[in-house]
């Protein structure tokens, strides 16, 4: 009488084989956000590991050294788990073609996975099925390699901007801390040549940003070489740049490219965080309560009181426009910043370790004049 579980095991390895190749290519290789589950799996498991690891660790620089860790944690694990899920599925497949069992079955599917060649086929079905899986280790391991430069190259694009910001607006990154800088050594027709080519660049940013952290969602882990950086909290601050900017002084304003900038900064928050499985408000009411209290408010106007920024408006004038403008981006914002354990910045939100946020770093002995530093 035939066995049938070693053939109910063989359609079990099959129906692996061909899911995690399916995974592999979703992932690696077509360029779209991915519905495979594996990296999902994978990146849930390794984030909660560093939650665990995190909790205790009250201190933000050596909470982010230690989260710096997470990604490269992740990648390497996603690529463990694939090549696991393959030994498995090839040591099923093999099951019913080997003689000498299962044991033997799982010898001969890794000697071929991994091509270490120490246990050869004798036949010819058991060939076929070898060459199958050295070709789908082999495969892996090298779209797994040729992944890599896709992912860096994407993180220096963003580090790039990310950093040229801290001279604009501190590190950590700060709305009204950007327009207070904005302002030292311009007159008013330089602030807005300046700027509009600013917001336009910010723009391209962030379409970068959504187009390859919604394929590559691991790259939302990858953390700013420097503590105190952050690609979501630089991008929190030229968003709040901008709805101030035009609720405060609108006819001095870059009204034109502020406005693209806010669209497509709200816009790739959103995808971001539908890629993290966090939810989304695609239509927020613009009269909606803010986070920020009002007190937050106007400690932002104050910094930028301190320098020659010309307001058209007064604070409870401007709250409006800029509620109504920052209601668009603000809770996913908070959520994202929540969840990635961001630097602790004002106008951010809270984090999971409870840190309060942290000033932007500015010069105590040299004081920016129109004419340079003092």
């Amino acid at each position: 009488m035939v066995d049938l579980v070693p053939l109910l095991g063989a359609v079990v390895g099959g129906v692996l084989v061909l899911g995690t190749a399916s995974s592999v290519v979703a992932t690696l290789v077509v360029p779209r956000r991915s519905r495979s589950r594996v990296p999902r799996w994978v990146d849930r498991c390794v984030d909660a590991a560093y939650r665990l690891a995190a909790r205790r660790v009250r201190e933000y620089a050596r909470r982010d050294a230690l989260l710096a860790r997470q990604a490269s944690t992740a990648i390497l694990l996603q690529l463990a788990t694939w090549l696991a899920l393959f030994l498995v599925g090839f040591s099923l497949l093999l099951w019913p073609l080997d003689p000498h069992g299962l044991g033997h079955a799982c010898a001969q599917a890794g000697s071929s996975l991994f091509t270490l060649g120490y246990a050869g086929p004798d036949s010819t079905p058991l060939t076929v099925v070898d060459y199958l899986a050295a070709a789908a280790g082999l495969v892996t391991v090298a779209l797994q390699i040729g992944y890599l430069p896709t992912l860096y190259g994407a993180f220096n694009r963003r580090e790039t901007e990310v950093t040229l910001l801290s001279s604009r607006a501190g590190t950590p990154a700060w709305g009204p801390e950007l327009l207070a800088r904005t302002r030292f050594g311009m007159g008013d027709d330089d602030e807005g040549a300046v700027m509009d080519t600013f917001y336009l660049d910010w723009e391209r940013w962030a379409a970068d940003l959504a187009e390859s952290h919604t394929n590559y969602p691991v790259l939302t882990r990858f953390r700013s070489p420097a503590a105190l950086n952050d690609w979501l909290v630089g991008l929190v601050a030229v968003l709040d740049s901008a709805a101030l900017w035009m609720a405060l002084a609108p006819s001095r304003a870059p009204t034109l490219e502020a406005r693209l900038c806010l669209r497509m900064g709200f816009t790739a928050l959103r995808a971001l965080a539908e890629t993290l499985g966090l939810p989304v408000d695609h239509d927020p009411d613009p009269d909606a309560p803010l986070l920020l209290t009002y007190d937050e408010y106007l400690q932002g106007l104050a910094r930028i009181a301190t320098t020659s920024f010309r307001t058209e408006r007064t604070p409870e004038q401007a709250w409006p426009d800029f509620r109504g403008w920052r209601v668009n981006y603000e809770a996913v914002a908070y959520a994202l910043a929540r969840e990635l354990d961001a630097v602790p910045a004002p106008w951010t939100g809270p984090r999971r370790g409870g840190d309060g946020p942290l000033a932007p770093v500015r010069p105590r002995n040299r004081t920016p004049t129109p004419y340079g530093p003092a």
